[in-house]
Parts: structure tokens; C-alpha cells; sequence
């Protein structure tokens, strides 16, 4: 009551501007229950204000008369009247200063303009989700999340993964449609969220060659109306056909895309412009081709097209215009700058740590790639139509060396050189071929290098081991860091038998370059000959980690294993090799031999059995499996695979003395006869064939015995007279060496016997071999029994020798044999690859 004045009060009419209205207090509003609720929620009215002051029936209007002072009332809406107090501070009654500042402060009021003495804001209300929208909104996010998750899993690999999660946003999404449906929002839905999930579904049904399904779901994107630029989606439908091989459909889903597509994407359209041209080229039809080439090379030329366009010229024959292609991609700008500006400066130190910055980023690397790919694709295309555009395919290569030296690829000239002489190499023109290399010995290193290992190569492959020597010298001077230089020279040493040095080069290339599996080959090669079997093993087993598929590797590794002793480490490693090459008839044979060592007789028989069937003609094999069944008591079998050891060696008694056995024990005693005496006008001589002659003619009681029986007489006189002459021969020889040597020592000469020749101490060896195996065979027959010295191999002076490992499998070379022995040469061997690396001579082929 102390602000109600009544009237004839001699107080101050302007006593009351000084005070403040309470609804304007900001410093009570955390206390303002009212104020609290309507920040929280902004539906309904504010509560009436609650009394300020208690006692008055107006809160906190204070009251005023007529006749006293006037105070300031509060609209209903909490605006100040005129005259109210704001913070202390009073309402200035002019214009001469602003509102709601003054010189003085009143009331202990201090500048806060941010309200930082009110302390923190209140914590928000929680969302509510139960509302349509929360619900709405959470399941976008969701669907969101999937497509998300679908796209990382196709990126990382996981196709199936890709598709559920695809699958599974398609579901969500469907349910977002119907929940919107229901909350009568179906006007708002995200035709955005509906075209990512269907595209998205339609891409991994491609990614996971479910063609049908991708289609049907490209189907219902292009068919929608709703949905903008869907029309070019029918690119990805095209390329779908494509992989299904239905060409005609993918060029017409082609075009329609490209009619859908604006002239102002014009990198778009010429990329579709060039599947059609390659889809042409898949039906064959060129003409149709070579228009959509040309047009692309009119309007923005590429590598890749001029490549293309070359190609169809030269399947339809057209030499004129194969020659006005070749000279378009030569000339097809790349948009890449020069090396030099990569060369740093020794002036301006920020612009070399620039320079050293972008010297390998990922620009620089994509422009290295991109020539790398131009150079190939024009080494490709000088290499297919330079035999076609002239009359010899020397003229194509000179007329392609001169309009490559006019270009941006100088550079390529000499390797097109180079190819010129490997198409020489490949019509068998060696002479040209050495001529051609031999003009790079004044040219640059690079070329000179890649020339010498080329000719190192050949005369290698020719035997001529001084000159290979001498060109793998010029080519490690001219680049000392040239693996293939390096092999090539070893070589040379490792045929002359310095394996130790040999070793040396093989390791020196290794360090040039890790990766050269040729090098670790010939090293593994190497330290076998050396006997040094724990090192050989080691360069096998990491070139098998390099080489996973390669069955002489695996070999080799089976053969060491079987050399230090272990059979089962052998036999799996032999049964890697026929899962790569299950035709291999020598692995086979030794996968049989391993089992037969072991014991396991069945799983030999089986190997060998394999191997016969693959290479009908080792005769190792064939004996194996004639023993076999003859030690099985299945004589009647044997035969026909000792006829077929007749055919390989008829000059062999042997084989046709073990048929007729066979005839015997099979009881077959006729053919036995028959067999007898084919092989005695054959082999008159034969001691053992005449004894069963006269066995089996005294047991049928023919004739002919009396005849058999003399000349079996008259040979066995032969037999011991030429036996005595032999012995005779060695006893008068070894006596004349006892008195020679007595009579030096006892003379005290230093004249030394000469050594024996080899022609002397093999002066006599045909008699003994044939004496030898006619009375071991006459010794073996007696108790019907078969000799396993008459199942034994001819010796090496005898005729039709056994075969050699070399003539066992023309496909693959024996690893035992002396081929497998011998290094890799060090020159490339992929002569029709394009780049210029790969265009020396074969690094692993094996000299002849």
C-alpha cells in the first residue's frame, strides 16, 4: 500500500517512476512457474499471473487514482504501460537519448546483454515417438541405414550380404509407404528414398547374376513416370543383355537410352555411342561398327577407340584406311603434361617440396597409366597391321617405325624395332632376326640391353655358348640392373658346370628383381646339382607361393621330398601335379613307382594303368603291368603288353621270349611252339630259345626235336669257344700289365703305362652283353620261373633303347631329365603381349 497515494497527499506526483513492474523481473523467471510451462509446451494459454504482493486484490497491477499519482498498469498481455520501470532503470521521457539505456545505474542493475547470470536453460522435453511422424521419420533413417550398408558390403566383396541388406530395405521401404498411408500423409512420400532403394536392389541382383530379377526391378524404375532421367537407366539394362550374349536387344536398350539422353552430356552419349560399336563388333557387323567408331573419333577421339576402329579396318581387309586409323591414334591427344615439369629445380627449395609432393600422388599415376595403356594399345595395332598394309611385313614395320618417330611416342620406335625381329624369329628366319637385334648394339642402353638378352637368348638356344656369353656381357654393361641379362649369363656359366657362380648371377638378378621367378627356378636348379637338397627346397616352395599352378614347380618339390626321404611328402605333392595336369602319363608312372615302393601294389597298378592309357609307348610302364599280371597268375594279360614292348623294340629277344613264356604258363602250348620258332628265324643264335624248342618238341613228340637238339649243341660249342676266347683275351692282358709294371719298377724307368682307351676296354662288351643274357636267360627258364634280370632293361649299347625322359610326355618336360636340369633362359618369352617389357624373348623357356 505504500505506492497508493490518496488524494490531497502533498507527496511527489512523479514519485513512483523510479520502481519496476514484477512481470518484467527476468531475474524471477526460473521461479515463474507459468513462464516455465509455456517454454515447455506451446499449446494452450498461459495461467493467469499469480499474486505478486499479498493483500492486494489486483497482484501485480499496483492501483492508482484519479487524484493521486498514476502507476502504470500491465496489459493483459504482460506489456509495460507508459511510465513502467525496466530493470531500474527509468523510461526516458524524451528523444533525446535511446530507449533502454541510461548514464546512471539504478538499483545495483549491471550490463548483462546475454543473460548470463540466469544460469543454464532448462533440459529440453524428450521427443515423443509414438507420434505418426516420429514413427515416420525413424523408418526413413532405417531404410537409409540399409541402403548404406548394402553399398560398403558390395565394396568390400560381400555380394550376398550386398543383396539381403538391398532386400531388406526394399521390405522396410514398403512398410514406410503403407505407415503413411495409414496416417493419411500419402501425398508426402520420398520418391527419392523409393528410387535408391529399387536402384539399388536392381544393382546387386546384377552384381550377383541374377539377371531376371535385375531387369524387373530396372523395369519398375523406367516404367514410372514419376521418376526423372530414369530413362538412362536402360544403359544398365543394355549392358545386362549384354552379359546374357543377346546383342541385338542390349544395341536397342542402347540407343533408347541415348535418345533419352541430352546433347548436353555429351560424355555420356559418346560412351554409350562406343558399347554400341563393341556390340556391333560382337554380331560381326563392322560397317555398322566403324560408323559409330568414326563418329566418336570426329567428336571427342580416344586411345581406346582409335584402337577399335583400327581393329574393324583390319578385319574388313581395308589397308588405306587401316593406315589414315593408325595415324588418327597416334595423333589422339592424352591431356598429360610433361615429364619435365616433375624435374626439380636446384633454385627454389617450396617448389621441389612441391614438385616431391606430386611426383607420385594418385594424378601422376593415372596419367602414367593412361600413356603406359596408349603405348600398348599402339605397339598392339602396329604389331597387326603391319605384315597386312605393305607387300612384306618388313615394309609394314618400317612405314609404322617412320609415322611413330613423327609423333608423341618417339620413344616406341625401337620397340617396334625389336618386334620386328621377334615376327622374324617367328617364320623361323633367324639370320634376319640376329641382323635386326644386332643394329641396337650403337643405340641407347635401355634398347641396347633388351637387344643383347635377346641375342644372348638365341645363340643359347643354338648352342653357342661363347656367343651367348658374350652378348649376356654386353647386355649386363649397358644395364647392370637387367634381370633377364643377369639369367642369361648364368646360363652360360651353369652349362659349364660353375654352379657356384651360376648361383651368384641367379642371386644378383633376384635382388634387381624379386618377383623373377625365372631367376629362383634356376637357382632351385642350381643347388640341387649341388646337392645343397634344404636350399633347393626353399626356392621351391617360394616360387610354388608365386607360381600356384605351375606342375614343373610341384614336381620339383616332389622329387627333392623324395630324395631326402620322405614318400608321403612326394606322393601329395604328385598328386598337386596330376590335379593340374591329370593327362601327365610320366607322373602317373611316378605316382605308381612311389605307391609300389610303398607297398601298396593296388594304387600302383591303378597309376600305371593311367599312364599306359595316356602313353601307350614307356616302356617302363609297360613292363611294370606285364610283371604284374604274370605275378597274378594272369599270363593270358601280360601278352598283350609285352606285344606291345615287341612293337616298341623288335630287335629285343627278350620281350618276345617272355610272350611265348606267357603262351607256355597259360597252357596255350601250340602258340607257345609257333612263338618258339618265329623267334628262332629271327634269332638263331639264341641259346634259350632253342632249349624250349627241343623241351616243347620232345613233350608234343614231334619231329623236329632231333634238329633242335643238334643245333642247340652246335650253339653251346660256339658259345664256350667264344667264352674261352674272351677269357684268354683278359688273362694275357692283365698278365702283360703285371710284367710291364714289374719290369718299369725293376728298371727304375719313369716311363708310366698309357692309360687305357675307352675304345679298348669297350672292345669286347657286344659278345659279353650277348653272352651275358643269352646264359642268364638259359639259367632263369629251367624251373619255369620268371627272372627279374630278364624283366630288366636293355643296356645302353643294345638297339631301341628304352626311352628317354624327354620322349616320355611331349607336353611336359621330364624334371628328372636332363631338360628339366638345364636353367631358364633369361629373355622373355611372351612375345605377343604388347609391352615392350614382355616383348624380349621367353625368360622360361627350356633350351632344346
Amino acid at each position: 500500500m505504500e505506492n497508493v497515494h490518496l488524494a490531497g497527499d502533498e507527496d511527489d506526483l512523479y514519485s513512483g517512476y523510479n520502481d519496476y513492474n514484477p512481470t518484467l523481473d527476468s531475474e524471477e523467471l526460473e521461479n515463474d512457474a507459468g513462464f516455465q510451462q509455456a517454454v515447455r509446451t506451446s499449446y494452450g494459454r498461459r495461467p493467469p499471473m499469480t499474486a505478486k504482493f499479498p493483500g492486494t486484490a489486483m497482484g501485480a497491477r499496483p492501483l492508482a487514482t484519479s487524484f493521486g499519482s498514476r502507476v502504470p498498469l500491465a496489459s493483459s498481455m504482460g506489456r509495460p504501460m507508459t511510465g513502467a520501470v525496466l530493470d531500474g532503470a527509468s523510461r526516458p521521457m524524451t528523444a533525446v537519448r535511446a530507449a533502454g539505456y541510461t548514464s546512471s545505474m539504478t538499483r545495483g542493475s549491471t550490463f548483462d546483454p546475454l543473460g548470463q547470470s540466469r544460469g543454464p536453460a532448462p533440459p529440453l522435453e524428450a521427443k515423443n515417438e509414438d507420434t505418426p511422424e516420429e514413427k515416420i521419420k525413424i523408418l526413413e533413417k532405417k531404410v537409409n541405414d540399409l541402403i548404406e550398408e548394402s553399398c560398403m558390403a558390395q565394396s568390400m566383396g560381400a555380394l550376398q550380404l550386398a543383396l539381403e541388406k538391398a532386400k531388406e530395405a526394399g521390405r522396410k521401404e514398403r512398410a514406410l509407404v503403407r505407415q503413411r498411408e495409414q496416417s493419411g500423409n500419402a501425398d508426402n512420400i520420398n520418391l527419392d528414398l523409393t528410387y535408391s532403394v529399387l536402384l539399388n536392389l536392381a544393382n546387386q541382383y546384377a552384381n550377383n547374376e541374377m539377371y531376371p530379377e535385375a531387369l524387373n526391378s530396372y523395369q519398375v524404375i523406367v516404367k514410372n513416370k514419376m521418376f526423372s532421367n530414369a530413362g538412362r537407366l536402360k544403359v544398365n539394362m543394355a549392358n545386362i543383355y549384354v552379359k546374357q550374349k543377346n546383342y541385338p536387344k542390349a544395341i536397342k536398350f542402347y540407343r533408347m537410352a541415348l535418345d533419352q539422353i541430352s546433347n548436353t552430356h555429351k560424355e555420356m552419349r559418346i560412351k554409350i555411342m562406343q558399347n554400341i560399336g563393341v556390340v556391333f563388333v560382337r554380331l560381326g557387323q563392322y560397317s555398322d561398327a566403324i560408323t559409330s567408331f568414326e563418329h566418336i573419333m570426329s567428336e571427342s577421339p580416344n586411345v581406346k577407340t582409335g584402337f577399335n576402329l583400327i581393329l574393324c579396318y583390319y578385319a574388313i581387309g581395308d589397308r588405306e584406311r587401316m593406315k589414315k586409323a593408325f595415324q588418327k591414334l597416334i595423333s589422339v591427344p592424352l591431356g598429360i603434361d610433361d615429364e619435365d615439369k616433375y624435374i626439380p629445380s636446384n633454385d627454389d627449395t617450396s617448389t621441389n617440396m612441391v614438385i616431391e609432393a606430386i611426383k607420385n600422388d594418385k594424378l601422376h599415376q593415372m596419367e602414367r597409366d593412361l600413356k603406359v595403356l596408349a603405348e600398348k594399345y599402339i605397339m598392339t595395332a602396329a604389331k597387326l597391321i603391319a605384315p597386312s598394309i605393305e607387300t612384306s611385313f618388313a615394309g609394314g614395320f618400317d612405314w609404322c617405325v617412320d609415322m611413330v618417330k613423327s609423333s608423341q611416342y618417339v620413344e616406341l620406335a625401337n620397340d617396334l624395332e625389336i618386334n620386328k625381329a621377334i615376327t622374324y624369329l617367328r617364320q623361323k628366319d633367324f639370320n634376319q632376326a640376329v641382323e635386326t637385334l644386332k643394329t641396337f648394339e650403337k643405340k641407347d642402353s635401355r634398347v641396347k640391353s633388351a637387344a643383347a638378352t635377346n641375342l644372348s637368348f638365341l645363340f643359347f638356344l643354338e648352342k653357342d655358348y661363347d656367343q651367348a656369353d658374350r652378348y649376356a656381357e654386353l647386355a649386363m654393361n649397358a644395364d647392370r640392373y637387367n634381370p633377364a641379362a643377369l639369367i642369361n649369363k648364368g646360363n652360360t656359366v651353369f652349362v659349364k658346370q660353375d654352379y657356384e657362380k651360376a648361383a651368384e648371377f641367379y642371386k644378383e638378378a633376384l635382388r634387381n628383381d624379386s618377383s623373377c621367378t625365372e631367376a629362383l627356378y634356376n637357382l632351385g636348379l642350381t643347388y640341387k646339382r649341388l646337392n645343397r637338397l634344404e636350399e633347393a627346397l626353399d626356392c621351391f616352395l617360394k616360387l610354388h607361393a608365386i607360381l600356384r599352378n605351375s606342375a614343373q614347380v610341384m614336381y620339383q618339390l616332389a622329387n627333392l621330398y623324395e630324395q631326402l626321404g620322405d614318400p608321403q611328402q612326394a606322393i601329395e605333392w604328385l598328386m598337386q601335379v596330376i590335379s593340374v595336369t591329370p593327362t601327365d602319363p610320366h607322373a602317373l608312372a611316378k605316382l605308381g613307382k612311389l605307391h609300389d615302393d610303398e607297398g601298396d601294389k593296388s594304387q600302383a597298378f591303378q597309376y600305371y594303368c593311367e599312364s599306359y592309357r595316356y602313353f601307350p609307348s614307356n616302356i617302363d610302364v609297360i613292363m611294370w603291368l606285364g610283371a604284374y599280371y604274370i605275378e597274378t597268375q594272369f599270363c593270358e594279360k601280360a601278352i598283350q603288353y609285352f606285344e606291345r614292348a615287341i612293337l616298341i623294340q623288335p630287335t629285343q629277344v627278350k620281350w618276345q621270349l617272355i610272350m611265348a613264356s606267357c603262351y607256355r604258363r597259360s597252357g596255350n602250348y601250340q602258340k607257345a611252339l609257333e612263338t618258339y620258332k618265329e623267334i628262332h628265324r629271327k634269332f638263331p643264335d639264341n641259346v634259350e630259345c632253342l632249349r624250349f624248342l627241343v623241351r616243347l618238341s620232345t613233350d608234343m613228340g614231334l619231329r623236329e626235336v632231333q634238329e633242335y637238339a643238334t643245333k642247340l649243341k652246335k650253339v653251346e660249342k660256339m658259345k664256350e669257344i667264344r667264352e674261352q676266347r674272351v677269357k684268354s683275351g683278359r688273362e694275357s692282358s692283365a698278365r702283360g700289365r703285371r710284367e710291364g709294371r714289374e719290369g718299369s719298377a725293376g728298371s727304375g724307368d719313369d716311363v708310366k703305362a698309357a692309360p687305357q682307351t675307352p675304345s679298348e676296354s669297350k672292345r669286347f662288351s657286344p659278345l659279353l652283353d650277348s653272352g651275358r643274357d643269352s646264359s642268364h636267360s638259359s639259367n632263369s627258364t629251367k624251373g619255369e620261373r620268371l627272372s627279374a634280370k630278364m624283366m630288366s632293361l636293355p643296356g645302353s649299347n643294345e638297339p631301341y633303347e628304352t626311352s628317354s625322359p624327354k620322349e616320355l610326355d611331349a607336353s611336359y618336360v621330364d624334371p628328372l631329365g636332363p631338360q628339366m636340369e638345364r636353367p631358364k633362359t633369361g629373355a622373355k618369352k611372351r612375345m605377343e603381349d604388347d609391352d615392350f617389357a614382355d616383348e624380349e624373348l621367353g625368360d622360361d623357356l627350356l633350351p632344346e
